[in-house]
């Protein structure tokens, strides 16, 4: 067996674990066929993020550790594409990345970590709706002076 190959035991772990269902509905793989290995460059096109940022997020613990092939390449599953996903969520909503790194820490701890978790989750949520309705004001004026404009010029 190589480096690349998973056991079967591995993957029956794998599909029995429990789903942390925080995020969005998992999107479609890039390789829903079982091939569950992704290189650096291959995660990088799917997911726009540089090289550069999924090596710090690794080095800064916001990723679990990631497995290397037999000659000490990153290769990525199709969780890591998941909890990518997510990350990219998280920094959408302005989260700090240390809270991020702390939200990520928690998950590794386990299902003890559950109410912490969502306390976490549930402060961004919090600035969230607050930045959603300053954008809501800002709308409101943007469209009062569109408005105006266009009045003006329909008088001229």
């Amino acid at each position: 067996m190589t480096v690349m190959q998973t056991t079967p035991a591995a993957i029956e772990q794998e599909a029995n674990a429990p789903a942390d269902i925080c995020s969005a509905p998992p999107r479609r793989h890039p390789r829903p066929d079982g091939q569950d290995r992704y290189t650096i460059s291959e995660v990088v096109a799917f997911t726009g993020l540089t090289a550069h940022t999924l090596r710090w997020y690794e080095r800064i613990g916001l990723m679990s550790h990631i497995d290397r092939s037999h000659t000490g390449q990153r290769r990525y599953c199709n969780r890591d594409l998941d909890w990518l996903d997510f990350v990219s969520k998280l920094r959408l909503t302005g989260m700090p990345v240390a809270d991020m790194v702390r939200y990520a820490e928690l998950v590794r701890e386990g299902d003890t970590t559950y109410g912490e978790r969502r306390d976490l989750l549930e402060a961004t949520r919090q600035d969230v709706l607050a930045r959603i309705a300053e954008l809501r004001d800002t709308l409101a004026v943007l469209d009062r002076k569109i408005s105006f404009y266009a009045q003006e010029e329909t008088t001229r």
